[in-house]
């Protein structure tokens, strides 16, 4: 659904609206979500230096950041997860690239966990597919993507174990 300039400016009046778009990223007329799958990869390269448990609890505070930014993105536009809604992508990246805090993240390892991230926020196995039917509002979009994440974190970590290349 494309938004019109007053629905912009509803959403952007307001840090909730630019929290929930992603910082703008959200604006993007092609794919959304992947431009916000992108953008999330600038601010995860400054934190990824943190110690684990940092991250951890960087990730649990933006997730519900993302709950309260969504459900004011979702009570303007009257529409349960507008696409302009990509700070879930966000958290979801960053859940997605936890391993690259064990091991040194060479850009292969960060393109393979973004691309497995968009894999599993496109694909929606199970939880994630029940969660993006199911539950609704601000925590449902948020949770979906979160699963997602966790999903491509699991892969990307066995395919470092197994490999033998992380």
């Amino acid at each position: 659904m494309k938004l019109d300039s007053a629905q912009r400016r509803a959403i952007l009046a307001h840090p909730a609206g630019w929290i929930a778009s992603g910082f703008g990223s959200g604006f993007s007329p092609f794919a959304s979500g992947t431009a916000g799958s992108a953008a999330a990869l600038l601010p995860w390269w400054f934190m990824r230096e943190l110690p684990m448990a940092w991250m951890i609890g960087i990730i649990v505070v933006a997730f519900a950041l993302g709950v309260w930014a969504s459900n004011f993105v979702i009570g303007r536009l009257q529409i349960n997860d507008p696409g302009v809604i990509v700070w879930d992508e966000f958290v979801g990246q960053w859940i997605a690239l936890l391993p690259l805090l064990v091991w040194p993240a060479h850009w292969q390892w960060i393109v393979a966990g973004f691309l497995l991230f968009r894999l599993f926020d496109i694909w929606k196995p199970w939880p994630c597919s029940w969660a993006d039917r199911s539950v609704k509002g601000g925590f449902g979009v948020m949770l979906d993507d979160a699963l997602a994440g966790a999903y491509a974190a699991l892969v990307l970590a066995l395919i470092s174990r197994f490999s033998g290349l992380g």
